[in-house]
């Protein structure tokens, strides 16, 4: 029978519901004052006094842009970019006398690619307002003309009553009324809101909780004062006027926007915040944006060729100047062929200073095709397609979740490929998040046959031989049952215990209670599928849920609740009875008391308190009397945390009538207190009824490793990449994890930081704060001095592990430098109960300290602040809700597709991307130099080569779409190679391929092709006839040599360029190249007024000439020589990994161990991994 639906539940009188308490403190005195003026008349938005208020309606924007202001806006994030503003100052200045080309010409580029650019800005922020439409058009059931109707979201008002079902998501933020429940509490998923899955408590006001029905609001009024809106998930204050009497609200009355109802059929709530004054939408920040190291040091070669372009201005400008001035000599002009008498002052001898500054100013527009008007632009669109590559990629889905990786954003795909340090989260990310009953200990005796991952690896590790194939039968996916199918939450093995063996066991009275206290001391709720009939739970936790099945596999299964009852299912004697347990009290757990008691009467009329918490404050709670046990039990959840499992302590004890009489007094009078110290009033009772208790056992539950981390983590550990693990769990589970995942092994010295010891623990006795910090402060630089030496004399690698308290004195500004140096060296680190903020703290020591590329990956909302820290935020969409996903830049769905996201996707994008900066900059060199040469040849006038529409298409058409494929579908080697070859990784680590002296090599390239391009056509061609009919050559026919050959050089060093051909790279490449030659026919048929130089000057001039085919191929295989001679020199005598995995591909011999480089290749990049250590500790 489901819970809520035939019985009507009062968990009012069974909880002790400290978490509902309204506050009663100071802050509701504020109400009315600045910061707490919201009024809402509940059930009366069209209230005079509430119109005039004018608060915001429901409807949610998420978009960057609106129809408005789109352009304008859009227009402005274009021309932050220095390189774009630069054009524009062109594009306004050709149209005055100084341009050496129409404006047309540079206009048009400069609007294809902004508008380019503003398209894609258009179309994902017309995605962002789909998904904002669909939000704001949900249907909800609101209070209008005496009746519920249904409305969409965006229409609601503040004031308005709405009623939402189960699963339904909450279109506001609501002040809880009633509830499907008779005294107004319900249950709430907050998954989006906080990334947690188990499920809250809310309550009603009593006097509300009563309008249960739709016909109960005809005559509700009422008044809420409350603070403004505001991002605190965590707190509310406010207060409710009904009937002239006002009470005190709190986060328990009030239900957010996008969390879930569950577990409950409906609620009645009144509209307090709309919109973007809900808390999750004032919580809707932007992610700190993030920006590749490539980008930042493209800024820095953007800034070298606009130093470039205004050093050779600046030296046209003065010869300009010289040649000018000695034009004029003794009043006679020397070239008089140019007129000077009736020149402008453009060229006017007699102020040759003014003539050169002039010149300087022309020299920027005509050389500006230095700066690449492109490059932006296509490397946008090449990182939106490698992140479709990246999201379609089958080899990162998972089916069993249906869920694919995702990009969500492209401005770090290259940065993949240059990760150095790994920080990951555990729970959740490393490990299933899903918790299941292995192993118990009761009555001294361990149950539970199956050796767990954790147990795996340390017998691996002490060289013990496993038992046998039972033992490790249980590493499966669950327990498997009569039929044959998994039950999740249920990995237990034990002939001892199942099928009911356990009545044959000598302990069977302490056995049977202690199942009974799993299947009773709980807040799940049973639900029965109508379709299936399958019984299931909703627990507030994964551990709850597993004890609950535990239990009931074993014979013990809780099928209903009632207003006061738990109804059990339990076998005597081989057949199936109903027991029925009073449930009177029920003490809930908190972080602070460290477990949780529920007080119930038996069908024998027995009193008995059933108790479960940590054993840190358990064992503090039993009774002094004999304790047969206790020590087994002890070493028992020892052995149990080493085998990575979670344990809870197990135990009881009978009440006699007067002693509950007596406490539920004081029990009553503390939870009904309203003072400060009600929490207090009400955790002393709790004390005086939950001790002398009588020890049953312990549990034990694991969250099982996500399939396929140990393999992955030991690839990125082949790649050189260091892996940090922060985790909140003890030394000894952390430890005992590293293990099982491969991050520790057997040989890696350990070098251990840690404040448990007697020393330290004394003085925590004293209590003497001051003493501890100073004592705990020098004890730390002590171990990392200590750690030091030990790094030094290890011969192999070492690993770190660090906690918490630890941790806090680490990061210390005095120490922490020394604890980076320490983890730096150290192959892995390990920090064990560490916080949120210290994590955050870790990453962004890493990131500043290092300076290289960090990535963050965790699942939990506690991990929010480490993956905006780091570099690469990667969330894991598992099972603890979205919120790290939200804030990441890349979601998987399991750890171990990181493996492929870094070594594969990382090491392409990587790779394409810095080829195709390389490339950019290399083609726009090879073409703005030769503007230089032959303006240098034509006395600095300030005349260019090249035809206008020449020059405006050549970054657009004829040589902008081969770069794109370069950056889209190049690979140097196979994924399968990459993988099998994770040292190959290193060559974005250590930044090979876009380092300083690469990057120089390639502009000198583009100076040495462009100066063969102009010589060679010049030389070959200025002084010899080039037409049948004895014409030389002239200004227009030079100008088409010139661009064909550069076209073709360019094209062709891509094509040299390439390791992987695709159709689609050889349609760009030469299509380009055939382009250029239909550009010229269909460009030189316009009239002269539109064509100028290039009227008919190919098919009457250039085709007919077998010089123009001749010189072409020669200048072509001239410019491609050098590069090819230096990538055969370094091919064959100091190549590059992938060079050597290539040669190896091609000869077939490639079929080497997984991950093993030859040995001069190794040995280089050992040499290099040294040489940038010893530079980092310089720095």
């Amino acid at each position: 029978m489901a819970f809520g639906r035939n019985e009507r539940v009062r968990f009012s009188k069974i909880y002790s519901l400290s978490c509902f308490r309204p506050s009663t403190r100071d802050e509701h005195g504020q109400i009315g004052q600045k910061g707490y003026s919201r009024v809402v008349y509940c059930n009366d938005p069209d209230n005079l006094e509430a119109v005039q208020l004018r608060y915001r309606g429901n409807y949610v924007s998420t978009t960057k842009y609106t129809a408005v202001n789109f352009i304008p806006k859009s227009l402005f994030e274009q021309f932050r970019r220095v390189a774009n503003i630069y054009f524009l100052v062109v594009a306004c200045v050709s149209f005055s006398p100084l341009a050496p080309f129409r404006a047309s010409s540079i206009l048009f580029p400069l609007v294809v690619v902004i508008g380019a650019t503003m398209a894609k800005e258009g179309v994902e922020d017309w995605r962002r307002r789909k998904q904002d439409i669909k939000a704001n058009n949900r249907k909800i059931h609101v209070y209008r003309d005496n009746s519920f109707s249904e409305r969409k979201w965006k229409d609601l008002r503040v004031g308005d009553l709405v009623k939402v079902y189960k699963d339904e998501y909450f279109p506001a933020d609501l002040l809880l009324l009633s509830s499907s429940y008779p005294d107004g509490i319900c249950y709430v998923e907050t998954m989006n809101l906080d990334g947690e899955t188990n499920l809250k408590l809310k309550h009603a006001f009593p006097f509300t909780a009563s309008l249960n029905g739709d016909n109960s609001f005809h005559q509700f009024k009422a008044v809420v004062k409350c603070e403004d809106p505001n991002e605190d998930l965590y707190s509310f204050i406010g207060s409710l006027n009904y009937n002239n009497d006002p009470h005190p609200l709190s986060l328990q009355q009030i239900l957010l926007r996008d969390s879930k109802l569950r577990n409950t059929e409906y609620i009645y709530g009144v509209v307090i915040f709309t919109g973007h004054d809900t808390k999750v939408m004032q919580n809707a920040t932007d992610p700190p944006s993030k920006r590749s190291k490539i980008e930042r040091r493209m800024d820095k070669i953007i800034y070298i060729l606009f130093s470039t372009l205004i050093s050779i201005s600046f030296i046209g400008s003065i010869f300009f100047g010289l040649r000018t001035h000695r034009d004029l000599n003794q009043g006679s002009y020397k070239r008089w062929y140019l007129e000077p008498s009736r020149t402008t002052v453009l060229y006017d001898p007699k102020r040759p200073v003014l003539a050169a500054f002039l010149h300087f100013l022309t020299g920027l527009m005509l050389y500006g095709y230095l700066i690449p008007i492109s490059l932006y632009v296509s490397i946008e669109m090449v990182k939106v397609l490698q992140s479709i590559f990246i999201n379609q990629d089958q080899d990162m889905y998972h089916e069993e979740t249906n869920r694919p990786a995702r990009a969500r954003t492209s401005n770090l795909n290259e940065e993949l490929g240059q990760v150095d340090t790994v920080l990951s989260d555990k729970t959740g990310t490393l490990t299933c998040n899903s918790m299941e009953f292995v192993k118990c200990s009761i009555a001294g005796v361990s149950y539970g046959r199956g050796m767990t991952e954790v147990e795996l690896a340390l017998a691996k590790r002490e060289n013990i031989e496993q038992l046998d194939a039972a033992n490790t039968s249980n590493i499966s996916d669950g327990h498997t049952v009569k039929s044959g199918k998994s039950i999740k939450g249920f990995n237990f093995s034990d002939e001892r215990i199942m099928d009911g063996q356990w009545v044959n066991e000598p302990n069977s009275d302490i056995i049977r209670k202690f199942f009974r206290v799993l299947a009773i001391c709980h807040t799940a709720i049973p639900d029965v599928n109508k379709e299936t009939g399958e019984l299931s739970y909703e627990a507030e936790s994964p551990d709850e849920a597993a004890f609950v099945i535990a239990a009931r596999e074993v014979g013990f299964e809780f099928f209903q609740r009632t207003q006061t009852n738990i109804y059990l299912h339990e076998c005597e004697n081989g057949k199936k009875v109903d027991r029925s347990y009073e449930l009177l009290n029920m003490i809930e757990f908190s972080s602070a008391r460290k477990r949780m008691s529920v007080i119930v009467r038996n069908a024998e009329n027995q009193l008995i308190l059933l108790c479960k918490g940590a054993d840190s404050v358990m064992f503090e709670k039993l009774s002094k009397e004999s304790q047969p046990f206790e020590d087994q039990t002890k070493n028992h959840i020892n052995k149990y945390a080493e085998a990575g499992l979670r344990t809870l302590v197990i135990a009881y004890r009978p009440l006699d009538e007067e002693e509950y009489k007596a406490w539920k007094a004081e029990f009553l009078s503390a939870k009904n207190s309203v003072s400060n110290d009600r929490d207090n009033l009400v955790d002393a009772a709790a004390e005086k009824i939950e001790r002398d208790l009588i020890l049953l056992g312990a549990t034990a539950v694991e969250d099982k490793l996500q399939k396929g981390v140990p393999e992955c983590i030991e690839k990125l550990a082949d790649a050189g990449i260091k892996i940090w693990v922060l985790t909140g769990d003890k030394m000894e589970t952390a430890i005992n994890i590293g293990y099982a995942c491969r991050l520790l092994a057997q040989g890696k010295k350990q070098i251990v930081i840690t404040l448990d010891s007697p020393d330290i623990n004394a003085l925590e006795k004293l209590g003497d704060r001051e003493a501890i910090t100073k004592a705990s402060r020098e004890s730390i630089e002590k171990q990392l001095r200590d750690g030091r030496s030990q790094l030094e004399s290890a011969k192999s690698s070492s690993a770190l592990i660090i906690d918490g308290r630890s941790l806090t004195f680490a990061l210390d500004k005095n120490l922490e430098r020394s604890f980076l140096e320490l983890a730096t060296d150290c192959s892995s680190v390990i920090c064990c109960r560490s916080s949120p903020k210290q994590k955050a703290l870790v990453t962004k020591m890493v990131k500043e300290g290092t300076r290289k590329t960090t990535l963050a990956i965790g699942d939990g909302a506690n991990d929010v602040g480490m993956l905006q820290e780091a570099d690469i935020g990667v969330g894991i969409s598992g099972a603890e809700g979205m919120q790290a996903v939200m804030a990441s830049d890349f979601a998987i769905a399991q750890f171990r597709f990181l493996e492929r996201l870094l070594l594969v996707h990382g090491h392409w994008c990587y790779r394409r991307i810095a080829m195709m900066i390389c490339y950019f900059f290399y083609k726009n060199i090879v073409f703005g130099f030769t503007l230089f040469w032959f303006e240098a040849h034509a006395s600095f006038s300030g005349q260019p080569a090249y035809n206008d529409w020449y020059m405006s298409f050549y970054n657009v058409f004829f040589t902008s779409l081969p770069v794109i494929a370069l950056g889209v579908f190049d690979q140097d080697v196979s994924a399968r190679l990459c993988l099998k070859y994770p040292r190959l990784y290193q060559e974005g680590v250590q930044n090979i391929l876009f380092n300083w002296p690469r990057i120089l090599g390639w502009m000198f390239n583009g100076v040495l092709s462009s100066m063969i391009i102009f010589f060679i056509c010049k030389n070959s061609t200025i002084h010899q006839a080039f037409r049948e009919d004895g014409h030389v050559i002239d200004y227009e026919i030079l100008g088409v040599l010139m661009y064909t050959c550069v076209v073709w050089a360019v094209n062709c060093q891509m094509a040299l360029s390439i390791n992987y051909f695709t159709w689609i790279q050889h349609f760009f490449i030469w299509g380009s190249i055939f382009f250029w030659y239909v550009f010229l026919v269909i460009y030189g048929y316009l009239k002269p007024k539109w064509s100028t130089t290039a009227y008919r000057v190919f098919l009457e001039a250039c085709a007919p000439s077998p010089f123009y085919w001749m010189t072409t191929f020669l200048v072509v295989a001239s410019t491609l020589l050098p590069y090819f001679l230096y990538r055969a020199f370094q091919t064959r005598f100091h190549p590059m990994y992938h060079d050597e995995i290539q040669r190896r591909r091609s000869e077939g011999c490639e079929e080497e161990t997984p991950g093993e480089l030859p040995g001069r290749v190794k040995d280089k990049m050992d040499h290099l991994s040294e040489r940038m250590k010893h530079s980092h500790r310089e720095i």
